[in-house]
């Protein structure tokens, strides 16, 4: 399902992250990759504060819907 979809609190694994290569390479850099967990902190009209390998990082909508979790 798409991060978009995750319960606050809830910490999931990440399967998939698409979009375009640049997109896919900044949230790498991030620390968006398969496998790793995230968790939602809050979210302010669709946009997210999600945590990731321990730091608070704040994304877009758009963004978030790329990032398949479970």
């Amino acid at each position: 399902m798409p991060l978009l979809m995750a319960k606050l609190g809830e910490v999931y694994t990440i399967t998939r992250v698409s979009g375009t290569e640049e997109m896919r390479l900044h949230l790498n850099n991030l620390g968006f990759v398969v496998d790793g967990q995230i968790s939602v902190v809050s979210e302010l009209n669709g946009n997210l504060i999600v945590n990731v390998k321990g730091s608070r990082i704040g994304i877009s909508r758009e963004m978030a819907a790329k990032i398949m979790i479970r």
